[in-house]
């Protein structure tokens, strides 16, 4: 390791030399306060920035112990430092003048929900805090500009450490608050279990958005209140009593007229699966981690997918306990997509009719009089739906505005009105007696379903191995793999870019180290969450040092990325 004033003096030295020349800063070098090491210098002033590692050993940030002694407070006081040191950063970036990207300073921007994040990461047994960030070497021209790297690393860099990394200086009132909330949502998600449950909602809570595009909470919208026949009391750890709707394991039906608030509610139990930050509105609505939505993906492919309890006997004789397609319609993407979710150990399906294949969902009353079914090779969704819960403990919340079919199969039966919600089932059940008394409809016989074939083997893609692969991200749109694009646009409860750069490099681990003839997809990826759970996010980079963009997905995005891969080849035994 070398001395800060060794980086300095050779910073003088080569000032006015060409680019290239800022090669020789790569190292690692002692500041007052933390380490700074400088891992991946760009190119040229116009190529992707620079990385810089700073590392705050324990003793120095001075942060106790009990504010990241479990995971969920780690994760917590990881993303609340980010967010303080982006803030700060921010004001410094472009202030160092030069060429193309000169004078960048980036670092992670969080959203709503808490991430794991490289980009700012703490040792939970010393308590070491790593920050990981881009710089714009800057130049003028293709010359070097030392003068003001200098300006970056030793005037810009260490205040904004000093300021958002060292507890002496931090608000320390706001990491309690951050902490506690913490603990507390990780209480809620162990009490959904105890109590049955597989989402819980607040009273209080703020559902609307600011609009289709920010995920921040809407001013003045109608704060959550629950029907009292679904009112559950959990005693938080410092908040104490705090009620609110408890969906319970089952069927539950959402229902009401357009623009209510029916989508709005579906869409804060998806992103349930995430805490969310301190202010969103939503940091008391929380959902099983498992649950996955579900929604028709016409011209996704498909590989090799047990789809049979839902499409059987197709006219051409395709083998539907092994499906394979590059072109999928609405209804047997929706199926694959089922069937991909139970064997992603997914136990709650998430669905909204207004993004599902009409014919995958339901057949009435008269379709079924004209059309035979033994001229039908699709079972609706709505004859599994029992089956799914009852005789595999699969439960079920389905968003339904324009029919009353699943009156008869639900549990629980909410309506939305005016972003309020209202407990009718009861009513909506006794009208659905009433209903199938007057119609007479064949309807399935038990054909003694049973849960999708998962022995699929996936084989390795060559093209996506070595040093040299490229990964890059189009927003939450896809990610790609040497330009191979992986199509993940309906997959929507990815929230962060971040995450899709993440699912790029597993894909680039396991297609590297795992997939051979012999690797069962379930014991691959299990075997992959199982190295990144002791090991974090650098457990499947293989490269130099660990990008500081990446933020983890959930082990459900994993299955979903790999069954969305066009070149990767499935066995189906």
């Amino acid at each position: 390791m070398k001395d800060m004033n060794e980086l300095k003096d050779l910073l003088r030295r080569i000032d006015h030399k060409g680019y290239p020349a800022y090669k020789d800063t790569k190292g690692i070098y002692q500041f007052t306060n933390y380490i700074l090491d400088i891992e991946h210098i760009q190119g040229d002033p116009f190529a992707s920035p620079s990385n810089i590692k700073i590392i705050i050993k324990g003793k120095t940030a001075d942060i106790p112990e009990i504010y990241y002694n479990k995971k969920c407070k780690r994760i917590m006081l990881q993303d609340y430092l980010l967010r303080q040191f982006g803030k700060k950063i921010e004001k410094y970036s472009f202030l160092a003048k030069g060429s193309g990207k000169s004078g960048l300073m980036s670092i992670s921007k969080c959203g709503q929900e808490i991430l794991e994040r490289s980009a700012c990461q703490i040792n939970a047994e010393n308590g070491d805090i790593i920050i990981r960030m881009e710089i714009g070497f800057p130049a003028n021209g293709r010359s070097i500009n030392s003068g003001e790297l200098i300006k970056i690393l030793f005037d810009f860099l260490p205040r904004v450490v000093n300021e958002t990394m060292l507890y002496k200086n931090i608000d320390k009132t706001a990491i309690e608050k951050n902490c506690r909330l913490s603990e507390e949502q990780e209480y809620i998600r162990k009490e959904l279990k105890k109590h049955g449950l597989i989402a819980f909602v607040a009273n209080g809570s703020i559902l609307p958005r600011e609009s289709g595009i920010s995920g921040k909470p809407l001013k003045n919208a109608v704060k959550f209140r629950t029907p009292q026949s679904m009112n559950v009391e959990m005693n938080l750890p410092y908040s104490g009593l705090v009620n609110g709707m408890g969906i319970p394991q089952g069927i539950t039906l959402i229902v009401g007229g357009g623009y209510h608030g029916k989508s709005t509610l579906l869409e804060a139990l998806e992103k349930g699966v995430y805490n969310h930050i301190l202010g969103d509105g939503r940091e008391f609505v929380i959902t099983d981690e498992t649950a996955m939505k579900i929604r028709a993906e016409d011209g996704r492919s498909i590989r090799q997918v047990d789809i049979s309890m839902f499409i059987q006997n197709l006219p051409n004789k395709i083998d539907t306990t092994s499906f394979y397609t590059e072109d999928a319609s609405g209804s047997t993407s929706q199926a694959a997509n089922v069937a991909e979710a139970i064997e992603a150990d997914c136990n709650i399906l998430l669905i909204d009719e207004d993004t599902s294949a009409t014919n995958f969902m339901i057949r009435d009353d008269l379709m079924q009089r004209v059309i035979k079914r033994e001229h039908e090779p699709i079972i609706p969704y709505i004859e599994r739906i029992r089956e799914l819960y009852d005789k595999f403990g699969i439960s079920t919340i389905l968003v339904a505005g324009s029919s009353g079919a699943y009156f008869e199969k639900a549990d629980v039966i909410i309506q939305m009105e005016s972003y309020s919600a209202y407990d009718i089932t009861e009513y909506a059940k006794k009208e659905a007696k009433k209903y199938i008394a007057e119609k007479s409809v064949e309807t399935i016989k038990n054909d003694n379903v049973v849960l999708p074939n998962m022995e699929r083997k996936v084989c390795a893609y060559k093209d996506w191995q070595g040093d040299r692969v490229k990964i890059k991200i189009n927003g939450l749109d896809s990610v790609l793999i040497q330009k191979n694009c992986i199509d993940m646009r309906y997959v929507e409860q990815l929230v962060d870019n971040e995450q899709l750069r993440t699912l790029g490099y597993i894909i680039k681990y396991i297609n590297e180290k795992m997939f051979n003839d012999k690797a069962n997809l379930r014991d691959v990826v299990e075997c992959t969450w199982d190295l990144i759970e002791q090991k974090g996010i650098a457990g499947i980079c293989m490269n130099r040092y660990l990008p500081s963009n990446l933020a983890m997905p959930r082990k459900q995005e994993i299955y979903a990325c790999i069954n969305r891969c066009r070149q990767l080849k499935v066995k189906c035994e």
